[in-house]
């Protein structure tokens, strides 16, 4: 965010400490404050003027005189998602970023902003979505709309919840209208779009994105519906040193029937109304950078490709689990249940 309009000189006066919180566009009423050398050595809310005030202070008193001087920051080489985290539960939401001489180098707002994940996301929407037809005739299923809101937008503004800055779409069937559709920034975030030559699999358009910025790459379907918790998630994969992690739901089958337990002919038991429990993929990975370079080129690729090969050369591949909201939105049983589903989301 731009943090500018909250710095503020400490010489300045209680009256100019007013007009400018009174110019702050956004809802945090915070501002920083400086002295001859641009270095933080307070903060000051409306509140710490009001205490000022009734003390006795006249609005000619300077901001060093009344300011707080106790305020909470991290240093810039100390930021990572754990830390913000121990904020967040400490109910610090305004958090400025300090360089070695204390100086304001960026500012994360945890009102506004769940986290600020160093990861690159990728959305696969390049899909027919031929078993949603005929309403994917003329409209790419991600656009297809779920509470008046597209479906892939749900993912991308949750996604910038998370302040992840770097979202990328992968385009194929109908892509002029996805491209159309992102040519506006979201909230501030660019999305770019990137068209595929061809059909590529749920993963092999990846290789079209010419830059990526961080070193763990969130890649997902762009037509799921789900809260997963993306915070949670990286610091998941993060804490088990993973090349790979595939975000999985829970899937149960119960047979209502006695199930023989068979050696050839011969019955060893019996079981009774047995229920298995398993995992299913859902579509949404965390993969380290480097390990994209086993995406073949220009080739037919699915996800489930790279967890296979990744595997097979003996690199870690972890399943994180999603117990929150998950539908694939794929028929149409689905995408009535996902639109019933968001009347009753906050």
């Amino acid at each position: 965010m731009t943090f500018e309009p909250h710095c503020i000189n400490s010489s300045l006066t209680i009256k100019d400490a007013l007009v400018a919180l009174n110019s702050l566009r956004d809802a945090t009423l915070t501002l920083f404050v400086l002295n001859n050398n641009s270095q933080i050595i307070g903060t000051l809310t409306d509140g710490d003027i009001r205490r000022a005030l009734v003390a006795g202070h006249g609005l000619d008193c300077t901001l060093d005189k009344v300011m707080h001087r106790d305020f909470k920051f991290i240093r810039q080489e100390e930021l990572n998602v754990a830390n913000l985290r121990s904020f967040r539960d400490r109910r610090i939401m305004f958090i400025p970023i300090l360089d070695a001489e204390s100086h304001v180098v960026d500012v994360v707002n945890l009102q506004k902003f769940k986290s600020k994940l160093p990861i690159d996301a990728v959305l696969m929407a390049g899909g027919k979505g031929e078993r949603l037809r005929p309403l994917t005739e003329k409209t790419p299923k991600p656009l297809l709309e779920v509470g008046g809101k597209c479906i892939i937008d749900h993912n991308v503004d949750r996604l910038i919840s998370y302040g992840v800055q770097h979202v990328n779409v992968t385009v194929n069937y109908l892509g002029e209208q996805l491209e159309k559709h992102f040519a506006t920034p979201r909230d501030g975030v660019q999305v770019h779009t990137f068209r595929e030559p061809k059909f590529l699999g749920t993963i092999g358009s990846v290789k079209f994105i010419d830059t990526f910025y961080n070193d763990t790459i969130l890649i997902m379907n762009s037509d799921l519906f789900t809260n997963i918790d993306y915070e949670d998630f990286f610091l998941h994969f993060q804490m088990h040193d993973a090349e790979m992690s595939v975000a999985a739901v829970p899937y149960n089958i119960s047979i209502e029937l006695g199930i023989l337990d068979l050696d050839g002919c011969n019955v060893k038991g019996l079981i009774e109304k047995p229920k298995y429990n398993y995992y299913a993929n859902a579509g949404i990975y965390l993969i380290k950078k480097r390990a994209l370079a086993e995406i073949p080129e220009g080739s037919f690729f699915h996800a489930t490709h790279l967890v296979e090969k990744l595997i097979t050369r003996g690199m870690k591949v972890i399943r994180y689990p999603l117990n929150g909201t998950w539908i694939d939105i794929g028929t149409p049983q689905e995408y009535e249940r996902a639109k019933e589903l968001v009347k009753h989301l906050k």
